[in-house]
């Protein structure tokens, strides 16, 4: 297994608490827990896509991490959709993970890009959207505050979960990572008030150089080699994107006839183009006849 394109997920817990597969992770003592993600090669097909300015980039990569990051909080089938939504140069960071840990996102920016982190969005607001495999959706939107979008997130759990969290993102041309701590529900006492502030002492210890270039072992010894941790099995991400040439044909089949028809009439083609990751479907008059043709059922007989 490689060293990059990994989640490596933890629990701070007691000495004498002995991790018994299915327990909760909020059963044990430490009352917190910890994510850290490295991102290599679905970074670099994240970063292909399109000619991002490095300022864009490295806050795509923030994006990207953070993604993973929160998503991994959750106990979901299904898909986690980070938006950052802004008025200034950079309008659109969009960031989406599944439970299986496939990632894909973008940004949209104009003009010339002058300055670094949040600055470059202005005014804005943070939503954050779950859907899982049921059908169930969730939204949670705030105000976009703070000058970096680790501050900015850290704000959304203050605000919309009352879970105090801290995170660390970084992101460089051939890397992207990130660290999250997170105060467990239910621990409250000044032992756990304690141990909290000393995880995130530790925590804020960390360089950017180390999370993005140490190994995800090295770099958890340094940070807690004195703290009772349980780390769970590394899980890999990914980029995939969900695109495809049946869903485009689903897409047009739920357009009117003549409409598709309409566009054949003044382009010649239809071409749909995928921004996640650059795919184009093309669809040419025959093509675009077939979709209304009604697939014969199954069990039906010709006449002989």
């Amino acid at each position: 297994m490689s060293e990059r394109d990994l989640l490596h997920r933890f629990i701070f817990t007691h000495a004498e608490d002995e991790y018994v597969p299915g327990t909760p992770q909020s059963s044990y003592a430490g009352g917190a827990r910890g994510e850290l993600v490295q991102l290599e090669a679905a970074w670099q097909s994240i970063l292909s896509r399109s000619d991002y300015p490095p300022a864009v980039a490295r806050l795509l990569g923030e994006t990207a991490v953070a993604a993973v990051l929160l998503a991994a909080t959750l106990k979901i089938d299904g898909k986690l959709t980070l938006q950052v939504q802004g008025e200034g140069t950079v309008h659109l960071l969009v960031m989406q993970v599944t439970s299986e840990r496939e990632l894909r996102g973008l940004a949209r920016w104009h003009g010339e890009v002058e300055g670094e982190g949040l600055t470059l969005m202005g005014d804005g607001r943070l939503v954050m959207t779950i859907e899982t495999a049921r059908g169930e959706r969730y939204q949670g939107i705030v105000p976009l505050e703070g000058a970096t979008l680790a501050q900015a997130l850290e704000g959304y759990f203050a605000r919309s979960e009352q879970l105090p969290t801290r995170l660390w993102l970084e992101a460089g041309p051939t890397r992207a990572a990130g660290l999250l701590v997170q105060k467990m529900p239910g621990h409250d006492s000044p032992q756990d008030d304690e141990d909290w502030n000393r995880i995130v002492a530790l925590s804020e210890t960390v360089s950017a150089e180390e999370l993005l270039e140490l190994p995800a072992e090295i770099l958890l010894h340094r940070l807690y080699h004195e703290e009772d941790r349980l780390v769970f099995e590394p899980e890999s991400v990914r980029f995939a994107c969900s695109c495809s040439r049946e869903r485009v044909a689903e897409m047009l089949r739920s357009l009117r006839q003549d409409e598709v028809e309409d566009i054949l009439a003044e382009q010649g083609k239809i071409e749909v183009h995928c921004e996640f990751c650059n795919a184009r479907y093309t669809f040419d008059a025959v093509d675009a006849a077939a979709l209304f043709v009604e697939t014969p059922h199954p069990e039906a007989r010709g006449l002989h």
